[in-house]
């Protein structure tokens, strides 16, 4: 008797274990495996093509949960619904509390811009399920004021592969009009779903909409290439040395890891493969690679540092690539919810 009862003590703290290791992302896909196909299909015609993306490979990743770390999940969620059962009151923000901490601030956003009702009707909305390809093959013939504001409704990552399929003459221009984008006026906005109507035979309703700025432009700008980035910012700074300063000191660059927790470091090392920190490294400096070493066992540490040292001397370009798909990873992440970053200034950035 006195061994099941070890056996079980043993059992609970491995399913604990596993419960603390789940990010948000991966408790509703387990939540939606259990609601059955139905239920979850009803809830997946309501998310972006992203969004579908990143649950449905949660699901693949929790489907043999064990049973204990199961009923944890199920806990967790009655204590949440008992701890908020004056519906109607608060709902909007409540939901987008929910939805910020299981999805992450940016996805959230998006998620919200399709359930919520009054912006359910956007003709924008269906470039979400369009590949950047296509999307830049749609828009390169349009001014760069609108090409600037479609930009602004699209996820950063998708937004960064449009422009760079766009003329690199226009990227500059483009950035600069998304980086001085603050209220999209019903004029402008008119304009938006002429266009729109023109392309996809759609229409939406006339008012102010939040988009763009300095925030919205610094994310497209993380995600492109070197060779790109510094060819607009060069351009920028010669237009408008105010906003290409603003714009720099508002991107999330490989230096800014050193401001992110312990936890959120180990998370996103083991989702990096070991090659790609040992050329990334190579062009960091003291403080962020002690921040690395450190988030990893000391076995680990010391193949990673061998490694650095065997591999000699690298092109800059290929360093400065190699930190950019990190940094892709950690916003991937931080967009999913399983880790937080923090932008210069000790600003949440995700």
């Amino acid at each position: 008797m006195a061994d099941n009862m070890a056996e079980d003590i043993k059992d609970d703290g491995k399913a604990q274990e596993t419960f603390d290791a789940l990010n948000g992302t991966q408790k509703c896909a387990i939540l939606m495996l259990l609601i059955g196909e139905e239920e979850a299909a009803n809830i997946l015609t309501n998310l972006g093509p992203d969004e579908v993306k990143s649950l449905g490979t949660a699901m693949y990743q929790v489907q043999d949960i064990d049973q204990d770390t199961v009923n944890m999940v199920l806990d967790e969620f009655l204590q949440i619904i008992k701890a908020n059962t004056a519906l109607g009151f608060g709902a909007t923000d409540y939901i987008s509390s929910v939805m910020s901490k299981a999805l992450g601030s940016e996805k959230a956003q998006s998620v919200l811009s399709k359930i919520t009702p009054q912006d359910a009707n956007k003709p924008i909305d269906i470039l979400q399920w369009m590949d950047a390809k296509s999307i830049a093959d749609l828009i390169s013939d349009e001014h760069p004021q609108i090409i600037a504001v479609i930009l602004s409704y699209l996820e950063s990552a998708v937004a960064s592969d449009v422009l760079s399929q766009l003329d690199p003459k226009l990227q500059p221009d483009i950035i600069y009009r998304l980086s001085t984008l603050e209220n999209i006026q019903p004029d402008a906005l008119k304009e938006l779903e002429r266009v729109m109507e023109k392309k996809f035979n759609s229409n939406a309703s006339l008012r102010a909409t939040q988009a763009g700025g300095i925030r919205s432009a610094a994310n497209v700008m993380n995600y492109l290439k070197s060779n790109v980035e510094g060819a607009i910012m060069k351009d920028l700074t010669k237009r408008n040395k105010d906003i290409a300063k603003e714009i720099q000191e508002n991107m999330f660059d490989f230096e800014n890891l050193t401001g992110i927790d312990d936890k959120s470091m180990q998370f996103l090392i083991r989702s990096l493969d070991n090659e790609l920190i040992v050329v990334a490294l190579k062009g960091a400096d003291d403080s962020l690679s002690e921040k690395f070493f450190g988030s990893m066992s000391q076995r680990a540490a010391a193949n990673i540092k061998d490694e650095m040292e065997a591999l000699g001397p690298m092109r800059l370009t290929d360093v400065q690539e190699a930190q950019k798909q990190i940094i892709a990873v950690a916003r991937q992440l931080a967009d999913e919810g399983s880790i937080v970053l923090s932008g210069r200034g000790g600003d949440e950035f995700l």
